[in-house]
Parts: C-alpha cells; sequence; structure tokens
C-alpha cells in the first residue's frame, strides 16, 4: 500500500480520496473548504495545514482542482518538498496545453507525472467506478494504474503527457451535444402527443441510443436514477459541462478543428448557465428547451 497525499477533496476529490483510503492506503489531504475537510476526516483522510504539508514524504501526489491555473500555482510548493522521483498524478479536467506545462514542471523537478481526467460524475466517484483517461510516460501509467483502479473501473493509457485531457474534452463534447439532442427530441415528442415512455422505449433500442438517454435520461419515469427523477440536483452541474464544453472549443480553435456543433452546444450551456442554472445537473437542459419552445 502507498503513501498518497490527494490536493482537492470536493465533490469529485473527497469520495476518490476515501476510496483510496478503503483501499488499505495512508492517505494525506488538504482542501481550501472546512467541511471538504470535515467530510474527509470523517472518511479516515489525515488532513494538513497545507497541501505541501500534506506531499511531504509522499510516493504519490494526486491533485483534483478547479483550473489548469490552480494546478500550476499547487505544483509550485509541492513539487518543492517532494522526494525525487514521487509520482504525480493530476486528476483535474484542465486545458491539454496547462497539463503538457504541469508536466514539464515535474519532469524538470526530477517526479514523474501522468495526466489522468475522469468520467462518471460524483457517482462514480463515490462508488469507485469512474474511468480514467491517462497520459504520460508508459513507465509513469503503469506506477498509476494500480492505485487508479482503486478509484474507477477503467483505466485507458491515451498516450503521452496531456493525452488524457485531450480524451476528455473530447468525450464531454459528444456528452455534451447529445445531451442537448436527446432533450430536443422529447421536447418535440412531447409537441407530437408522444409519452415520454414510448420515445425512450424506441430510442433506446434504435439508432437514437446513446449513454445521454439510456443512463442519464433528461425526462423523469424511464431511468430511475437518472436526476431528471430527483429535480435535476447533480450528477454532473451545468457550470461543470459549461467548462468542459469551452475547453474543447479552445482546444478546436488552437488546433484549427472544426467544430461547429460544439461551439453551438457551448453557447447553449452558456446562456442555461448565465440564466441562473450552472448548479442545475447538466441534463436540465431540456427544461430551458422546453421554455424556448413555449412550454
Amino acid at each position: 500500500m502507498a503513501r498518497i497525499a490527494f490536493i482537492g477533496l470536493g465533490n469529485m476529490g473527497g469520495p476518490m480520496a476515501a476510496n483510496l483510503v478503503k483501499a488499505g492506503h495512508t492517505v494525506s489531504g488538504f482542501d481550501l473548504v472546512p467541511a471538504a475537510l470535515d467530510a474527509a476526516r470523517a472518511a479516515g483522510i489525515t488532513v494538513t495545514a497545507s497541501g505541501a504539508d500534506a506531499a511531504k514524504g509522499a510516493e504519490m501526489v494526486i491533485t483534483m482542482l478547479p483550473a489548469g491555473k490552480h494546478v500550476l500555482a499547487a505544483y509550485d510548493d509541492l513539487l518543492a518538498v517532494a522526494a525525487k522521483g514521487t509520482l504525480f498524478v493530476d486528476s483535474s479536467t484542465i486545458d491539454v496545453a496547462d497539463a503538457r506545462a504541469a508536466a514539464a514542471k515535474a519532469l524538470a523537478a526530477g517526479m514523474q507525472f501522468v495526466d489522468a481526467p475522469v468520467s462518471g460524475g460524483t457517482g462514480g466517484a463515490a462508488a469507485g467506478t469512474l474511468t480514467f483517461m491517462a497520459g504520460g510516460a508508459k513507465e509513469s501509467f503503469d506506477l498509476a494504474q494500480p492505485v487508479l483502479a482503486n478509484m474507477g473501473k477503467k483505466i485507458v493509457h491515451c498516450g503521452e503527457a496531456g493525452a488524457g485531457q485531450a480524451a476528455k474534452i473530447c468525450n464531454n463534447m459528444v456528452l455534451g451535444i447529445s445531451m442537448i439532442a436527446v432533450a430536443e427530441a422529447f421536447v418535440l415528442g412531447e409537441k407530437l402527443g408522444l409519452s415520454h415512455q414510448a420515445l425512450f422505449d424506441v430510442a433506446s433500442t434504435s439508432s437514437g441510443q446513446c449513454w445521454s438517454l439510456t443512463t442519464y435520461c433528461p425526462v423523469p419515469g424511464p431511468v430511475p436514477t437518472s436526476p431528471s427523477n430527483n429535480s435535476y440536483k447533480p450528477g454532473f452541474a451545468t457550470a461543470l459541462m459549461l467548462k468542459d464544453m469551452l475547453l474543447s472549443q479552445g482546444a478546436a480553435e488552437k488546433s484549427g478543428a472544426v467544430t461547429e456543433i460544439g461551439k453551438h452546444a457551448a453557447e447553449i450551456y452558456q446562456r442555461f448557465s448565465d440564466d441562473g442554472n450552472g448548479g442545475v445537473d447538466f441534463s436540465g437542459i431540456i427544461n430551458a428547451i422546453r421554455a424556448r419552445s413555449g412550454g
């Protein structure tokens, strides 16, 4: 079992770190939010006064932070105290360029590095069923994989540093687009007199089948575990989906890729968020589509 530092113990990082404790690892952690620290203590995580304190003596340092600027700033402190050869794993969802900059910092300091963003939401974090998309040298990935397996059910090595982030933003662009498509189909079905269940029964077993429909259905009823059955409480908040959509569009612009539907989807989530729905599950976008369709 490993000595692990976990920086960022929020809605995702907290349960991920708790699963590492359950697996028998010794976990020290830090977060800026007192409530997150209280939950971490209750889960058996040793709470420290700073991220640097957590990283001292750790064999592996995992970060789960809001944005690339936070990761890069944290690395300045963490790399200064970690022992040479420590494995750094960043599970935040950040820009590909920031992931590569974090890798460069870690490697220059004599560390190993893997970017390993996740898919699966808070439910997957709690259940230990996340998917990890990893980038970095193969030997670093091989070191990280057994620990990541304590937090997820699928770990994919996507390539060199930054490849994990690239896979994440491409995947979530598909997710964001598909949820809008499914929501629009249900609103159209309502206008045409179709019941939700009838449309679900057809589309879920036909060519319209997708995760946004069969696992995360945006109307209550057909999929009892979807947020639509719980007043659209996240889940995966609209603010986070918007962040990922904007990351995908930033990457598209830098790389020269044409993603017209992705761009329009980002604009739709931006409008929904600006209307005060950033904390609503992203599947709640159906309510905005329904409202714009006249109820």
